[in-house]
Parts: structure tokens; C-alpha cells; sequence
């Protein structure tokens, strides 16, 4: 059971790198099109702003499940490594459970105001905003399943998944 867990893992952190890379991508793209349109062309887009602002924050609530998936988050490392073994472990798995708790209240409150803004729209767009607020819960699902898959492998005896090593090789 746990190694399926670790394979579900596996895949849906691929999906949230991925989908990170997308928003990035965009975020970028975007950016560099509203500066060549106001200080090229004096005609400054009014839409690539309101988007690249909302890739950026899904980049990041989809970028944040690789993140704990590779360690690379605030950690308390130094003081594990330092801290005998069993110590040591105890605190990794303390710290995973506050981040699940962390990570569920936004998980809820992200859906609550995903819910409240629905009617509201983007400046500039006929979107609603709701599509931007949508990446807290959305990010939160995914971060969950890659603290849980962190705190399984502590457990099983690895820390966490190496840096270098490619999703698919990790689980």
C-alpha cells in the first residue's frame, strides 16, 4: 500500500512540476510581452499583468509540493543531522505533521474563499477571480500528498528524496 502511495506521489508531484514550469513559463512570457508593449510601443497591454500576476501564484502553489518533496523548504536539517538518528527522525516527523496541518487549514480556507469570490472578476478580463484563489486549495492537495510521501519515506529509513535524481527514480 505504501508503495503505491509513493507511485501516486510520484505522479502527481510530476504534475504539479509540470504544471509550475506552465505557469512560469507564462508568468514570463507575459511579463516580457507587457514591457516590449508599454516601453516599445507606448500601448501598454491592460490584461498580461492581471495574468502573469495569477501564474506566478500558481507556479508557486504547485512549485511548493516539489519543494518538500526535494527538502528544500525551510527545514530544521542542521539540527537533525545533529541530533542522534532516532532524535533526529522525530523532529522530521513533528515537522511534517505541523506542515499537514499548515497545509489542511489552507487547504479549507482556501475553498472557502474560492467559493465567496466566485462572482468577482479579474481586472481587465471577464474571469472570475476565483480561478486565481482556486491554487491555494489545488496547491494544498498536492503539497499534502508530498509531505505525507516525505514522512513514509523518513519512516522507511530515507530522509527525503535526493536533489538530483529524477522524479520517476525517487519513489
Amino acid at each position: 500500500m505504501t508503495r503505491i502511495f509513493l507511485r501516486i506521489e510520484d505522479f502527481t508531484t510530476g504534475l504539479a512540476l509540470r504544471g509550475a514550469i506552465a505557469f512560469l513559463v507564462i508568468a514570463a512570457s507575459l511579463a516580457l510581452f507587457q514591457v516590449i508593449t508599454r516601453f516599445v510601443f507606448d500601448a501598454p497591454s491592460t490584461w498580461s499583468e492581471v495574468i502573469t500576476r495569477s501564474a506566478m501564484i500558481w507556479s508557486v502553489f504547485l512549485g511548493v509540493a516539489v519543494a518538500f518533496r526535494h527538502g528544500a523548504m525551510i527545514s530544521v536539517d542542521v539540527i537533525m543531522n545533529s541530533l542522534p538518528r532516532r532524535l533526529g527522525l522525530a523532529l522530521f516527523m513533528v515537522a511534517n505533521a505541523a506542515s499537514l496541518v499548515f497545509f489542511a487549514i489552507l487547504f479549507w480556507q482556501g475553498w472557502l474563499m474560492t467559493g465567496r469570490v466566485i462572482n468577482q472578476k479579474l481586472a481587465a478580463l471577464e474571469i472570475s477571480i476565483a480561478w486565481v484563489y482556486a491554487a491555494l486549495p489545488v496547491g494544498s492537495i498536492f503539497i499534502m500528498i508530498a509531505v505525507t510521501a516525505a514522512a513514509i519515506r523518513g519512516a522507511n529509513g530515507g530522509w527525503l528524496a535526493p536533489l538530483d535524481a529524477p522524479l520517476e527514480e525517487q519513489a
